[in-house]
């Protein structure tokens, strides 16, 4: 289930707030002693958090499917750039000697000893998964309260302590294989992924690039969306998400040249010529810098974090984040608060 971007700040009765995690969306599943750990683009992660598989099969209940984020800690606060150190560790011992200490933080139950609970309310299903898992780290419950109906949300709070944001849920709400308004993402910092489409030559000392070329997928109904009809396009992108559409042109949204360390450029780049195209991924009428440019098949997924659009489609102040290898390409689309 995914939630959608909002700038919605007061609530009535019958919602709840969550702390908003920043990591990688996980579903896990444990039929006896078998655990497996899936991303939303269904990646194998047990040999990467085998800490986590392991916590997962020493649970009494020998039969659940559970919904979480995995996350790293830096500093008391959620670090997706300190967790990307552990996302391209696929051998075990690696993984565990790396140093970077996870966590799966659960939210929500799927199944439970053979019976789907996706279709009970949401509280109830919280209730069930504080009942069946017994949460020592490296598990963690996700915690929540009620919304005060009328009381502006506690927002800017969170962002005070460094939270990426929160989200706002339904408590009647069921668990739907799709993108819900019943579930709504109170963002701190507006940010998303972008599909990668090239990169620039670096400049002075910079090494291996100046800056990534982003876009996103543009849908028909987006047009329809850049003249104001925001809820109409929402629509939109739920009905291509669950009957599987096709993804549209690649629109130019901005370069973005920072945010990055030596050794993150470096590994880039390294990806970034494994990707190599000789042809532009973007339409041709964008006004996309082709000098010092270099093409790549839009595959590569990275989240940016920005202050907001420009007039012209472009990013103001963007902030390379990380690699994201659990949202496909073909799904990265423009998100603009409901």
């Amino acid at each position: 289930m995914l939630a959608v971007s909002s700038t919605r700040r007061v609530f009535d009765e019958g919602w709840l707030l969550e702390r908003k995690w920043d990591g990688i969306r996980a579903l896990a599943v444990r039929d006896g002693s078998r655990v497996t750990l899936r991303s939303r683009t269904g990646q194998q992660l047990e040999s990467a958090y085998p800490e986590l598989v392991a916590a997962l099969a020493a649970q009494p209940v020998p039969r659940f499917a559970v919904d979480g984020e995995i996350v790293a800690f830096e500093g008391g606060r959620t670090s997706f750039a300190r967790l990307q150190q552990r996302m391209g560790l696929h051998d075990p011992a690696r993984a565990l000697a790396s140093g970077v200490a996870v966590e799966y933080v659960l939210f929500d139950l799927l199944a439970l000893q053979g019976h789907d609970t996706t279709g009970l309310p949401l509280l109830d299903r919280k209730q069930l998964l504080t009942e069946a898992i017994e949460f020592e780290l490296p598990l963690r419950f996700s915690e929540h309260t009620a919304a005060e109906p009328g009381v502006p949300v506690p927002l800017s709070e969170a962002c005070a302590h460094g939270w990426e944001g929160l989200i706002a849920k339904r408590a009647a709400g069921r668990y739907v294989a799709a993108r819900s308004g019943d579930w709504l993402k109170l963002k701190c910092e507006r940010g998303q992924e972008f599909v990668v489409g090239g990169w620039t030559e670096p400049a002075g000392s910079r090494e291996a690039f100046g800056a990534l070329l982003l876009g996103y997928h543009e849908r028909g109904q987006e047009r329809g969306q850049e003249r104001g009809q925001e809820r109409g396009q929402e629509r939109g992108q739920e009905r291509d998400q669950k009957h599987g559409a096709e993804p549209g042109r690649l629109r130019y949204a901005g370069k973005v040249g920072t945010g990055f360390d030596t050794r993150t450029l470096r590994a880039l780049h390294r990806v970034l010529l494994q990707l190599a195209s000789p042809v532009s991924p973007f339409e041709t009428a964008e006004e996309v810098p082709t000098r010092t440019s270099h093409w790549v098949r839009p595959e590569l997924v990275v989240q940016v974090g920005f202050t907001e659009w420009t007039r012209d489609g472009r990013l103001r102040a963007p902030r390379y984040q990380g690699v994201r290898t659990d949202r496909p390409a073909a799904e990265v689309v423009r998100e603009p608060p409901a």
